[in-house]
This record gives structure tokens, sequence and C-alpha cells, in this order.
């Protein structure tokens, strides 16, 4: 009932006792609710009390981490050698091209990028739960003994049966069992960003070790021709002194076999190279071929000496540690999901449509069919079933947990291994240089000494023989002093910049 003269600045609507009551012109009238609004506000406070979810909120796991890097300087800086993008890292503009065309063709990468994009079709799929389920149905059907589609005795009568209806379903989210899903299919999805960044990270550097150990390979090369060209004036020089009786067959002999042994190397030098161009190319996503390189030779590639910086650091730089730790999280919501199994569910479902068993009747009033109605589901008893669930959604938190320290441990590991091998490389370099040029002394002494008849051919020979593998194991040393600058990059977390 309603009053004679309605105000609706006099009227406003008090929830009593589960029914309303309209209050108009200072009377008071109770009239009963209809079910579909007293679903509706009964499920509006239960999303209202039920603000939090069951389960354990994500905590990162307590670290041991240390207040420096092993063989770093004793004083620790907070910036790092890794906070600089790689292009200011590398500074041959060859190497730069190369990396830029690695990060748009490689193939890792793209494979990275579409799991990434299926990640996050996963949390859209997840995320649907949150919203009511609406289907339709229609049915348009004629036969003999047959009502609603079934099969009944029915005297043999031929009828129709029309159907047109839509359907909605809602779960409410009482324990937090869907958010906790949507929870854990965001965090694998920012895993899978995290796991397309270490990708990238490691490209950069894998590219960038490639290209340096093909810029080897041409100093050695460049190394064997020369001493095989060093060898063949000395095999000159022994066949004309052979020729007045001045040398003896021994040692034109020695001569051609040193400098047939330099000549071997020189193939296979240039066997290794074409290997590494084929190389380089695959990991750039183009078909076998040359690589085109800069003249800067090996040992003028520098790097900037910027410190490592802190070891707390590192845990939000490194992208295979977010990545961990990302899994974890989602493994983390995943209990709370195992726990949420345990409490009922909470449904409201809806329906309207049209049947009728006529088409004529079809569109009339008389044809309408609706429904609205709440779902309750509890398990009682499964065997063990969702217990055993739950405790297999807490050994996977565990192992993961686990799995997390371990890739922090190892980053540590990896980082203060880079930062030795950094400086003892450089220590050995030094050392390698001042025997190298020794040895180039001692060869044109011995050359000097030979020609002036002071000396035998053997003498000029052992020193050739001890320059050759001087010289290439300093340009290993260099080799292995890059790669170990591109490794601690690599291992701080540098290469990509958010």
């Amino acid at each position: 009932m309603i009053c004679s003269t309605p105000k609706p600045k006099d009227c406003h609507l008090l929830i009593r006792d589960r029914r309303i009551l309209p209050q108009c012109c200072g009377s008071q009238t109770r009239a009963p609710l209809s079910p579909l609004f007293c679903i509706l506000v009964a499920a509006f406070l239960l999303l209202l009390i039920t603000s939090c979810a069951v389960g354990p909120n994500y905590r990162r796991p307590p670290l041991d981490v240390p207040g420096n890097f092993r063989n770093a300087p004793p004083q620790a800086q907070t910036n790092s050698f890794a906070d600089m993008a790689w292009w200011a890292v590398f500074k041959d503009d060859k190497l730069q091209e190369l990396v830029r065309v690695a990060l748009t063709n490689n193939f890792d990468v793209r494979i990275a990028m579409a799991r990434v994009v299926e990640a996050r079709a996963v949390l859209a799929e997840n995320r649907a739960a949150f919203f009511p389920q609406v289907t339709y149905d229609g049915t348009a059907a004629r036969g003999k003994n047959v009502a609603n589609g079934a099969a009944v005795f029915n005297h043999g009568a031929t009828g129709d049966n029309l159907l047109a209806d839509a359907s909605a379903s809602w779960e409410l989210d009482l324990w937090g069992r869907i958010r906790r899903l949507n929870e854990s299919a965001r965090a694998q999805y920012f895993a899978s960003q995290e796991a397309r960044r270490d990708v990238m990270v490691s490209l950069i550097s894998q590219v960038a070790q490639a290209y340096f150990q093909l810029l080897a390979l041409d100093r050695e090369l460049e190394i064997a021709k020369s001493t095989t060209n060093s060898f063949g004036e000395s095999l000159t020089i022994f066949s004309e002194r052979l020729q007045g009786g001045i040398a003896s067959k021994l040692e034109s002999s020695a001569a051609e076999a040193a400098l047939a042994s330099a000549a071997a190397t020189v193939p296979d030098l240039e066997r290794q190279s074409e290997l590494q161009e084929n190389q380089i190319n695959l990991l750039l996503g183009r078909n076998p071929g040359p690589v085109e390189r800069s003249q800067v030779l090996l040992h003028e590639q520098i790097f900037p000496d910027v410190p490592a910086g802190l070891p707390s650091a590192l845990l939000e730089r490194r992208p295979d540690i977010r990545e961990a730790e990302q899994t974890l999280r989602s493994f983390n919501a995943q209990v709370g999901v195992a726990v949420a199994d345990f409490f009922p569910r909470l449904s409201l479902t809806g329906l309207f449509g049209q049947v009728s068993p006529e088409l004529s009747a079809f569109t009339g009033g008389g044809a309408n069919v609706w429904s609205i109605g709440a779902n309750l589901t509890g398990p009682l008893f499964q065997g063990g079933l969702l217990v055993g669930q739950y405790h297999q959604a807490l050994a996977q938190r565990e192992e993961y947990t686990l799995r997390y320290k371990q890739a922090v441990l190892t980053s540590f590991q990896e980082v203060s291994n880079d930062l030795v091998a950094r400086q003892k490389f450089a220590d050995q370099r030094v050392q390698q240089v001042r025997a190298v040029q020794a040895y180039e002394v001692a060869v044109q002494v011995s050359k000097d000494r030979y020609v002036a008849g002071k000396a035998s051919y053997y003498e000029v020979l052992q020193e050739q023989q001890l320059l050759f593998p001087a010289q290439n194991s300093l340009v290993q040393v260099e080799l292995n002093q890059l790669l170990a600058m591109v490794q601690l990059y690599r291992d701080l977390g540098g290469g990509y910049q958010r």
C-alpha cells in the first residue's frame, strides 16, 4: 500500500527485519520484498562482509643477503655496472647493430613473447569468473509421443516443442577462491614477463660473447698467417745458405717443417671463424652467412669501470630471480585456493524464456518461463581428496620457496665468480703482454745473431716457436677478460632497462 499523496522527498526506505518499510506522509506500512530483491541485497551484504580471502598472503621468504659481494671492493657502492643500458656498455657500432637485430628476430625472444601472450589470456580466463555467466538456448522440434524433448507415451499424438531461454549463473566469491585463482594467474603472467626479460638479457650477452670470440678468431688467424710468413722467410734464408754450402739440409728441413705446421693452423682457424659466423646468424634469426665486424681490435674493446653495486639490489634487477619470486607467489595463492575448497560455494542462478507446444501460443504471456534461485554446495566426504590437494599445494609452495632461495644464492655465487675472474684475467694479461714483447725481442735478436754467424738456426727456431703460442695465449687472455665482463654484466641483470 502507498500514501494517498506521496512525495518523493518525504519517502525513504528502511531495512528492518528483512522487510522494507516505506515511510510516507508520516505513516508506516509494510510490504513484502520481492524474491529477486532479497537475493540481490543478501549477495551485496555477503560481498561486503567477505572482503578478505582465506589462505596465506604472500610474504617474501627471509634471505641471508650479504652486505657486499665477495671479491668486490671493500666499500660497497649503490650504483652498479648493470644499471647502464647495453648500448652504453658495448661501444662497438657493429656489435650494437647485431644486438638490435637479435632482439627483433631471435626465435627464443619471440617464443618468450608468445608465452607472455598465452599467460595474459589465461589471466583473462580466470578474471571472467568474477562476472555472471550468461548463456542462451533455443529449440524447435516436432515429434510423436514426445514431450519437452523426452520420449513419453502420448496416445500417438504428434506435437511441436518450442523453447527459447537465457540463463545466468554467478558464483559469489565468499571465501576468496576466485580471487586466489586470479592472484595465481596474475603472478604467472608476471613470471612470463620476467622470463621474456631473462631471455633478452641472455641473448644480449650471447651475441656479445659470440662477437668477441669471432674477433679473437680473426686475431688468431692473423697471427697464424704472420707466423707462416715468418717461417717462410727463414726457409728462404736457409735454402739460399744451403745452396751456397754454408747451411746443412737439417736446418732447411726443420724450417720447412715449422712453416708447414704454422700453415696447417690457417684452414682450421678459417673453419672455426665461419662456424662462429653461422652461430651469430642463428642468434640473429638469419640464414648462415658472413658477419660484418668493425676494425676495432680485441684489446681495444673497453668496458666502463663501474662497481657491481649492492647484493640487495640484485634481487630486484635480475629477471630470473623476479621470475622465481612470481612463481612462488603463484603457488602461495594456490594454497588459498585449496583452503577455499573446504568451504561451501554459493551461486545465484536465473532463467527467463518462452516455452510452448504451439507456435501460436509461443509469443503469448502464458508461454513465459522464469526462475530465480540460489545454489549452495559444499563437500561432506570425499575420501581425503581435499586434504591431499591442500598438502600438495603446501609442498609445491615449499618447493618453489627453496627454488627462489637457490636462485638468489646462485646469483651471489655467479657475481662473485665474475668479479674474481675479471680481476685475475686483468692481472694475467699484464704478464702475458710482457711475455709476448720479450719473445718478439728474442726472435729479432736471434735472427740478427744467425745472419751474423754468431748463432745456429735452432736458436732462431726455438724463439719463433715460443712466440707463436705466446701470442695466441695473449689473445685468449684478452678474450677471457672480455667474456668475464660480459658475464658479469649479464649476472648482475644488466641489458634490460625498464
